[in-house]
């Protein structure tokens, strides 16, 4: 249940639309939504039906504080909560992955546009199209562009200053019949434009309609006798020609469409975009989505859709899609708004159009079994490095789990031990374990080595636990040796081998980096750049320094405590709340009896008052 101040504030929402966050204790904004009446949909998330959701049930349970902004209308909502969603990517909102490794065209933002191929999208007004998952296709369409326009391909800024200083030079493009001048204002900037907007339209993938635009101009300009013109025309609808011909045509209706299909596996999916433009897919593409789970389908596609399409500069007549869903006459008036034309949202459920949905959907199942095969492969895959460290070892398998053990102590005083495990390569943080080793009350790594490592496989086996490929004791041949007492005394290695697994036990000097090994009585140097050994001490340094920590936790604990322990009245318990109410020793010293009353209760307080005030006065009077 909330707490009482956002209970009081979820009194006080207004039924308005508008867009809801929802902010954790520590400020982290957890959950974006919108809601055409913010009062009864942020109310929902706390009502006891919550629970069936485990998902939501989590993330209301870390919900501090809710923060609102009205908006006039659902469509300012969506368009606000989608641009909120994608600037701070709250984890409870389904993640979106695009491809933005992929290439795109540009059409640049500047006076004499320029056209080229790049793998980065920057906002600054130029166009992209794309992107191309086959760069291919990106060519060909490159390459068809500057066969018919006479595109400048330099980077020069060219503006009117540039051109009436004459800073530019013509160069070889222009006397080769690729480019016009317009560096020396040989093509003036409207006809350069023209010429830039005929190639929008061949990268939106419009080119039927461009041709029948260009038959007109090569027939008014012969009947003008301007056969030279006429001429260029005629070229530019014949290599049209050959690029229409290139291109399936799969929808007769010759509507521009998307098609948009959805799939979904736990917590990841899949979506793909097919654009159809005037009969022919122009393009395709596909996005990974996280953080699905407890998601319906309906929500993911109003979600996908927003994002989408928020930047998006080529819209659609049409947008199909596998399923309804809520919002639907929301987003088609969003999306017509945006388009200044009608934009249809439709759910085909038969025919033509309908078997073109079911080959969008096999897409993007498709795609989602890839990414799940790929990382279900990066999962089974051992990296590199512990692959050549088994090589290094002389082992004769891959040591994909490897646990590794240090010792921690002051002179004798507060003797610990450590445990971390890696495996493939990476630290499995949930498994590493700390040893307090009561049993010394003075110095002697090797009675703490081996009773840290005879309580650790004592247990595994009595559990039935995995054991390890191989075992790190961080130290010289007498750890070592120590390690190895116990180990043979449990048969450890017996059980590894029976498995049909090999156990290596190495010791690791710190000193000098030299593998010891109980079989071998003089030490093994692998070469410091190998990725072994750096594999190696990584894993020695991680144990050091949990068990340093823990080492460093328990001392100050001890000591701590121990002064509030000298206090009549003050037993373990009472000192535990004194130092987490407090902070420390001196918060204590330095609080009122108020302040300690209510932590301890009145008498206590008192004599713990009392204490720290007498100890003040004895050290005035030796001063």
């Amino acid at each position: 249940m909330p707490g009482e101040a956002l209970t009081g504030k979820l009194r006080t929402l207004p039924a308005k639309p508008g867009v809801y966050q929802f902010v954790s204790d520590s400020g982290e904004v957890l959950y974006i939504g919108k809601a055409i009446n913010l009062r009864s949909r942020v109310r929902q998330y706390f009502q006891s039906g919550i629970a069936k959701n485990p998902r939501l049930k989590a993330m209301t349970a870390k919900v501090a504080d809710v923060e609102i902004i009205v908006t006039d209308s659902e469509v300012e909502a969506l368009i606000l909560e989608t641009t909120l969603i994608k600037e701070r990517k709250p984890r409870y909102n389904v993640d979106l992955k695009d491809d933005k490794s992929y290439p795109y065209i540009v059409i640049t933002n500047e006076p004499f546009p320029r056209v080229f191929p790049t793998r980065r999208v920057i906002r600054d007004g130029s166009k992209y199209f794309g992107p191309f998952t086959d760069v291919k296709n990106l060519h060909t369409s490159l390459k068809m562009v500057r066969d018919i326009y006479r595109v400048r391909s330099c980077n020069f800024h060219i503006d009117e200053e540039a051109i009436r200083k004459k800073k530019i030079k013509l160069c070889l493009d222009y006397h080769i019949r690729k480019c016009d001048g317009p560096c020396e204002g040989l093509i003036s900037q409207q006809a350069y434009g023209a010429m830039i907007r005929e190639v929008e339209l061949i990268l939106r993938g419009r080119t039927s309609a461009l041709a029948s635009v260009l038959r007109g101009r090569m027939e008014e300009a012969s009947a003008g006798t301007r056969y030279e013109e006429a001429a260029e025309l005629r070229d530019r609808i014949a290599s049209l020609d050959v690029y229409n011909q290139r291109q399936k045509i799969i929808d007769l209706d010759l509507v521009d469409r998307d098609l948009v299909s959805l799939a979904v596996k736990d917590n990841d999916g899949c979506a793909v975009v097919f654009k159809i433009r005037e009969g022919k897919i122009v393009g395709k593409q596909h996005f990974y989505l996280t953080s699905l789970r407890g998601e319906d389908e309906s929500a993911v596609i109003e979600h996908f859709l927003a994002t989408y399409y928020l930047e998006a500069d080529d819209l659609p007549e049409e947008i199909h899609l596998p399923a309804e869903f809520d919002q639907r006459q929301v987003v088609e008036d969003w999306l017509s708004r945006k388009k200044a034309g009608e934009v249809r949202v439709v759910m085909p459920k038969a025919g033509k159009k309908a078997r073109l949905m079911e080959m969008c959907r096999k897409n993007a199942e498709l795609f989602l079994g890839m990414l799940l095969l790929q990382r279900e492969k990066r999962r089974s895959m051992p990296a590199p490095a512990v692959e050549l460290l088994g090589r290094d070892l002389g082992m004769k398998g891959v040591p994909r789990r490897i646990e590794c053990f240090d010792v921690s102590h002051t002179q004798g005083a507060d003797t610990v031990g450590s445990m971390v495990v890696f495996i493939d390569g990476k630290p499995r943080k949930s498994q590493y374990r700390k040893f307090n080793v009561a049993s010394l009350d003075h110095p002697d790594d090797f009675a703490a080595m081996r009773e840290i490592v005879g309580r650790r496989y004592d247990r595994a086996i009595s559990e039935g636990a995995e054991l390890p490929d191989l075992i790190v004791i961080d130290g010289g041949k007498g750890q070592l040796s120590s390690a190895m007492e116990v180990l043979t005394r449990l048969g450890v290695q017996q059980m590894v081998a029976a498995a049909g697994r090999e156990l290596r036990v190495i010791g690791l000097a710190k000193r000098l980096e030299e593998i010891h090994r109980p079989d071998a009585d003089d030490p093994q140097s692998i070469p410091k750049s190998s990725p072994g050994l750096k594999l190696l001490q990584r894993i020695r340094n991680e144990a050091h320094r949990f068990a340093v920590t823990y080492h460093r936790a328990r001392r100050s604990s001890r000591t701590l405590q121990t002064e509030l322990d000298l206090i009549e009245g003050v037993g373990k318990k009472r000192a535990t709340r004194l130092l987490e109410a407090f902070g420390s020793v001196q918060g204590v010293r330095f609080a009122t009896i108020l302040q300690i009353t209510e932590v301890v209760g009145e008498v206590t307080a008192v004599k713990i008052h009392g204490y720290f005030n007498r100890e003040g006065e004895t050290v005035d009077n030796a001063e």
